[in-house]
């Protein structure tokens, strides 16, 4: 206003030329400068070099087989059909020999039963004349391609969804090429001849050239599953009994940014998200031949299956945990460091136990887990006894609590004076509106104990709030108190589903060691003594 009624003063920053003003900044390249690119690809190759490795083996591979166009003698031979190599070639090749063996079976049982299919339905179309040839291989084609698509959605026969895809396609391209080639026969066995000479050029270089085993990926995965799974626990446990309140970031934000302050709990859910990759690992496992420390034929793949199953359930308990953690209703800070050190002792025990598992997995050698499986049992039972004895604290509020024995707790609620004077202050002021004469001493005590029972309230209540504006009626205060006391046993009971979720954490590692002996009995491992 410039001091005139009415008048309007319009405030105008004017930004320098050379100032950009911030939201009309122009993009940065910075994500697609080349040095950032290489940078990427680099620790991309580093985290496993067997990518680089595949890819190497993928590109030998390609060149071996188009020698067989690119000189004249081999193209002679074969003819044009020599390009089926290169085609299986890059079909066939996978990242693990058991994969690469897997779709090459697929692909020969494919390739041959297109090939006779093929044969035989143009020998039953060429005796069948002219006018009905192209009517027969029109039907069978459409007949060939309704199967083939029907049977491989059949569950029992998913794993081989490749192969009718060979069937369908072969199938086409050699009866509709041989109807207008002539001498469909011929032609039936020179793309046969090439994919076979493909083929075993995939199989080779992919076998004697630094090869990458589905077998040992396998076993070095569930081996990382159950380090990764110890260290979540010990990170969750801690984090729970360390938390004070005094820091509680936005839980959605958290949540979009993956806990970025918790890395053990995205190897965690890295573990939930394995049973895919355990699944196809176990399956193209099972096509390998004897090798590095896998030496006996038919070794028990699939019971890697079923201990990375146990191995998921035990981590669904840690994720709940971990939800225990994040929640909104939390117990008060003194009565989680109550429980501490029995919570600590059960968490370290059962982390050893899965260390120790992981350490006899990964050397191949079993070791009776009587002892460490006894030190978990112990410590989970004296928790479960500490809940028992002290389990007042759960369902009770505190000031019921002043005849029972009370458990010495590592933080003590204090009181300040100054809050106390202002309390008894006011309280005495409502005191005196109310009634003028002078209280007697036993409605004096009573008030006492009114104020600390407030403070209580104030103080452990969720969410927390103040309660001394809503006890100016009497009718407020006695709706209200129900209801904190019942917040108040909610917060507790939060720490009970806590030790309760660990609990039952401990009692799936009995199955999980049993299904650990189990693959360690038919996998032949080592017999060792336990430390």
């Amino acid at each position: 206003m410039n001091g005139k009624k009415g008048s309007i003063r319009i405030d105008i920053c004017l930004t320098p030329k050379n100032v950009v003003p911030e939201g009309a900044k122009k993009p940065t390249t910075k994500g697609l400068s080349p040095r950032k690119w290489l940078r990427d690809v680099w620790d991309f190759a580093r985290q496993d070099t067997n990518r680089v490795t595949f890819a190497l083996k993928v590109g030998l591979a390609c060149l071996l087989v188009s020698l067989l166009i690119l000189l004249r003698a081999p193209y002679d031979i074969f003819g044009a059909n020599i390009i089926w190599s290169i085609i299986t070639v890059a079909i066939m090749f996978e990242y693990t020999v058991g994969a690469t063996f897997n779709r090459g079976f697929n692909r020969a049982l494919g390739s041959v039963l297109a090939g006779v299919f093929a044969v035989v339905i143009i020998q039953v179309a060429m005796s069948s004349g002219h006018i009905a040839e192209p009517y027969i291989i029109g039907f069978s084609i459409f007949l060939i391609g309704a199967l083939t698509s029907f049977m491989k959605l059949w569950p029992t026969l998913v794993p081989y969804e490749y192969g009718f895809r060979v069937i369908l396609f072969t199938y086409c391209l050699i009866i509709v090429s041989g109807y207008r080639m002539g001498n469909p026969i011929r032609t039936a066995m020179d793309r046969l001849y090439s994919i076979a000479i493909g083929a075993i050029i995939a199989v080779l270089v992919n076998v004697l050239i630094c090869p990458i085993w589905a077998g040992e990926q396998l076993h070095s995965e569930l081996v990382n599953n159950f380090n990764s799974l110890a260290d979540s626990l010990e990170e969750c446990v801690k984090k729970y009994l360390s938390d004070d309140g005094s820091e509680h970031p936005e839980f959605s934000k958290t949540v979009m940014d993956n806990f970025p302050d918790e890395p053990a709990f995205r190897k965690c859910q890295a573990t939930l998200n394995s049973s895919a990759k355990i699944d196809s690992l176990a399956n193209s496992a099972k096509w390998e031949p004897p090798h590095g420390r896998f030496k006996h034929f038919f070794y028990p793949w699939a019971e890697y299956v079923k201990v990375g199953n146990v191995l998921q359930h035990c981590a669904y308990e840690v994720m709940a945990l971990h939800g225990c953690v994040h929640s909104e209703i939390q117990a008060p800070y003194n009565l989680r460091c109550a429980f501490k050190s029995e919570i600590l002792d059960a968490t370290n025990q059962a982390a050893e136990l899965l260390r120790s598992l992981a350490k006899d997995l990964n050397n191949m050698k079993w070791s009776l887990q009587t002892s460490l499986l006894t030190h978990v049992h112990v410590s989970t039972e004296r928790l479960q006894h500490s809940i028992d004895l002290h389990s007042y604290l759960f369902t009770t509020s505190q000031e019921d609590n002043s005849n029972k024995p009370h458990l010495k707790l590592s933080r003590v609620v204090s009181f300040d004076n100054e809050d106390f004077k202002k309390l008894s202050s006011k309280q005495e002021s409502k005191v005196t509106e109310k009634t003028p004469p002078p209280l007697p001493a036993p409605l004096q005590v009573e008030s006492y104990h009114e104020i600390m029972r407030r403070q209580q309230r104030r103080l452990h209540s969720w969410p927390s709030r103040e309660v001394d504006d809503f006890e100016d009626d009497e009718n407020v205060v006695s709706d209200l108190i129900p209801r904190m006391c019942a917040l108040e046993s909610t917060t507790a009971l939060s720490l009970a589903t806590f030790t309760s979720l660990l609990i039952e954490f401990v009692a799936r590692l009995d199955h999980l060691v049993e299904a650990a002996e189990k693959l360690a009995t038919m996998a032949r491992f080592k017999q060792q003594t336990a430390n």
